[in-house]
Parts: C-alpha cells; structure tokens; sequence
C-alpha cells in the first residue's frame, strides 16, 4: 500500500497506481488479464491503462492483442521530476509579483509543511543564518547547509551535542536539550517552534521586523551566555 500511496504523489489515481503495480509484477499483459490480476472492473481497467500510456508510466505492444508493458520506476520518476522541473520554471516566470509583503504572524501546521519552510529559507538564503536546533533537526537540514556552506552564507549554530557534519561554520554547544528551534535568515525572517517535529507539529514564520529583532537578540544573548560558559565550539 505504501508504493501505491507513493505513486499518488506521482499524479496517478489509485486505480492507475493499482494497475501498474501490477504491470511492474507481471510485465506485459492485456487489459482482460490486468482487469483478472486487479479485480478491478475491464471498463476501469482499460480507462487506468490508457491513463499510464498518457501519463508515461506504461507503453502499448501493439499486435493480434494489444498489450501493456509498465515504463521503470526510476525512468517514470524521473521524467516526471524532469517535467516538474520545466514547469517549474515557467510557474515562477509568470507568476504575478507581490503587492505588499506580509509582516504578519503565519502559523505553519504539519511537519512536512514546516520541513518544507525550513528547507525553503535556508536554501534562499543570501547572506548569513542563525540556528538553534537539536541534532536530530539539524541532521535533517545538513544537507541544505552543506549547500550554503558552498556559497560562502555565513552560518551560526546553536545546538545542544556537538555538531561537525558541516565544515566551516560557527557552532555553540548550549549546556542543556534545547526545545525550541529558531531559524533567522539574513535578519528579515524567522521561523520557530518544537524542536521534537511531529506529524501535528505547528510553527511560527514570521517577516515582522519587530519579532525579527527581537529574536535576533534573544539568540545573541544566549551565545554571550553560552560563550561565558565555554560553550564555544568552533
């Protein structure tokens, strides 16, 4: 169930994913043998098939009977990341530009969604950031920072164990579990909430230049604080 849960992500429809799971597991069939294999009825079936052929995930043998072959998962994958990729591009290009930029409080609900935030700030960062996270948060970031790291973004850590995975930055080991994470990116934007990301998790993104300051001052307090305690890493 989970691969087809996956392939939804893909755009296919549960039927089509339904289908092609079997394709993968049996190679080529008709659309009576796929509509036999599913259970699924012939009518749906050969809806589902036509579906894959336009989709790109399955081809057409043709012959005395028509047959489907499924298209390799890493192939079908691809080309749909490949395609987004464009799209992408084309999106962003015309998409209208912002009136007013919001200066408001945005509660950001769901790990995937504040993973995706976090991942997005860090990586359209242009200058220096700020964190303060445990290690398993900054685990799931490292490769992001790794990335900044590359660009010359200065980087300032705040974490509770040690933390080497990203060479050249500047850490702070904080002297007991930290619960709260903060993500300042080049002092105009914070992100806050529990460092134990759950799937319910909710955080807090704001561009208000208040709370920007004021939270850039509560971090710079507590690597004073740290500092005087010979917390300094690196």
């Amino acid at each position: 169930m989970e691969f087809i849960d996956r392939l939804l992500e893909f755009g296919l429809t549960r039927q089509e994913a339904t289908i092609y799971q079997t394709l993968l597991l049996h190679g080529e069939v008709t659309g009576y043998e796929a509509a036999k294999l599913t259970g699924i009825s012939r009518s749906n079936t050969y809806n589902g098939l036509a579906g894959l052929v336009e989709k790109g995930a399955a081809y057409v043998i043709e012959g005395n009977v028509t047959k489907y072959i499924p298209v390799d998962v890493k192939d079908f994958s691809a080309n749909i990341i490949r395609n987004l990729k464009t799209l992408r591009e084309s999106l962003i290009e015309s998409a209208p530009d912002k009136l007013v930029e919001c200066q408001g409080y945005v509660t950001i609900t769901g790990k995937k969604h504040v993973m995706n935030q976090l991942r997005n700030m860090i990586q359209n960062a242009e200058y220096r950031i700020y964190v303060l996270a445990g290690e398993d948060l900054l685990a799931e970031v490292k490769q992001e920072l790794e990335n900044l790291q590359k660009r010359n973004i200065k980087i300032v850590i705040i974490t509770d164990k040690p933390f080497r995975a990203v060479e050249h930055i500047t850490v702070y080991q904080n002297d007991g579990p930290i619960q709260q994470f903060g993500v300042i990116i080049d002092s105009q934007e914070v992100l806050t909430g529990e460092s134990a990301q759950r799937e319910n998790t909710a955080c807090l993104y704001s561009k208000n230049s208040n709370f920007v300051a004021v939270y850039k001052e509560m971090l710079r307090n507590k690597i004073s604080l740290i500092t005087l305690q010979g917390g300094n890493e690196k």
